[in-house]
């Protein structure tokens, strides 16, 4: 049976399913105020505790993060990210895989920082079990698949691209009614440098963070 993306898509953020016979990958995870919608396109989807292998967490913004301690404690699945997100995991703030967010303390980081995007809550924190490198195979989890640093919104943002050219780019990319980059750039240089990598490695739809799954050719060159 092949593999099927199951999109959970919510006004905030947006999460995505990936199923193989009895084996689940769960990318990203909302906001903590999402549990429920979680929780019932989890079950909705046939995914039970015990067969929830791994929760991919993109980067460490708690608009992806939120639900993923508490996803481990009752699915039993294991958290995988990118080492350089594991500061702002554990210790609620983004300034901290950020590097032009680091030790600024003026207007637009406070308003930044106000956001509910910006702290991950003490009782939603929590240690990574794994440490995901760019180009490791997921197979293992019996995903498809393989993992993609894709750095410039924040230092240690991950992607997944599946074997037929699906990708799930986490917040490089959006589609709010245009396929673009995020609004939120940390290193304009790096995030061009992922993007021309995405087109060279041969992506045909991206499913982003935020807003609706696009055909990676939508993304024009102007971008």
């Amino acid at each position: 049976m092949p593999q099927e993306i199951m999109p959970i898509r919510n006004p905030l953020v947006n999460c995505y399913l990936i199923k193989n016979d009895d084996d689940y990958v769960l990318i990203d995870t909302g906001f903590s105020l999402q549990r429920r919608s979680i929780k019932t396109a989890l079950s909705r989807a046939g995914c039970r505790p015990g067969n929830l292998r791994i929760i991919i967490v993109t980067h460490g913004d708690s608009d992806h993060c939120g639900n993923a301690l508490y996803l481990r404690d009752n699915y039993g699945a294991r958290i995988g990210t990118h080492h350089e997100e594991s500061a702002t995991i554990e210790k609620g703030d983004m300034r901290l895989n950020r590097k032009t967010l680091q030790g600024r303390r003026g207007f637009l980081t406070g308003v930044i920082l106000a956001l509910p995007v910006a702290r991950l809550g003490k009782a939603n924190r929590f240690k990574p079990d794994i440490y995901l490198e760019d180009g490791q195979d997921l197979s293992k989890y019996g995903c498809d698949a393989r993992i993609l640093h894709i750095p410039g919104h924040s230092s240690g943002s991950l992607g997944v691209i599946t074997a037929d050219g699906d990708l799930f780019c986490g917040d490089l990319l959006k589609n709010n009614g245009k396929p673009g980059r995020n609004s939120l750039v940390d290193d304009p240089a790096e995030m061009e440098a992922s993007i021309q990598r995405l087109r060279n490695l041969g992506a045909k739809m991206v499913y982003p963070g935020h807003g609706k799954p696009f055909a990676m050719e939508e993304l024009t060159e102007e971008l």
